[in-house]
């Protein structure tokens, strides 16, 4: 049986969309940063693709916003950290993926409170955005574990290659590139 009324349940959801909706913002602060340092370093492909997952991260924010406000809640505005700047290239996607197993990790809580609260709604909202999570960590783990092992010959196949998105983004997975 729920515990409390109503508006206190309510409450108890909003405020994990919130935190939610502040790692995003993270996120996407935190790859865009990535983004123009990698295109700076001439490192295309792999800039190109932050980008995208930057724009997944945009997706989501968005979409907890929503469901705040549908909620009758105001979201938040701030991000959850503050970005970690000049990073080196072979920091990044390690760095990246540890952000994606914690963010799961915390969705799979706020899931559970809104479970437990009665907001079937926003269950099926963290459902979908673990999936997409996955995705990500997936990628940042490939391509971490690449630079590792192969370390600059990895780069070397990698510089030179092209950042465009191209003028109208869906982002990495609705851009068919999640595998």
């Amino acid at each position: 049986m729920e515990k409390g009324s109503k508006e206190e349940r309510r409450a108890k959801v909003i405020e994990s969309l919130n935190r939610a909706r502040s790692m995003e913002l993270h996120a996407i602060n935190q790859y865009m940063n990535q983004h123009y340092n990698l295109d700076d370093m001439d490192y295309g492909d792999l800039a190109k693709n932050i980008k995208l997952i930057a724009i997944d991260e945009m997706r989501h924010a968005e979409i907890l916003a929503e469901r705040i406000k549908e909620l009758g809640g105001e979201p938040v505005a701030e991000p959850a950290q503050k970005t970690q700047r000049a990073q080196k290239v072979e920091d990044i996607f390690p760095f990246d993926a540890e952000l994606e197993n914690f963010t799961m990790d915390q969705y799979n809580q706020f899931l559970l409170i809104c479970r437990e609260n009665g907001d079937s709604s926003s269950v099926k909202i963290f459902e979908t955005l673990i999936d997409e999570e996955q995705v990500h960590f997936n990628y940042f783990d490939k391509i971490g574990e690449h630079i590792g092992k192969l370390g600059q010959t990895f780069l070397a196949q990698k510089a030179g290659t092209p950042s465009s998105t191209g003028p109208f983004s869906k982002g990495f997975i609705m851009g068919g590139n999640a595998e």
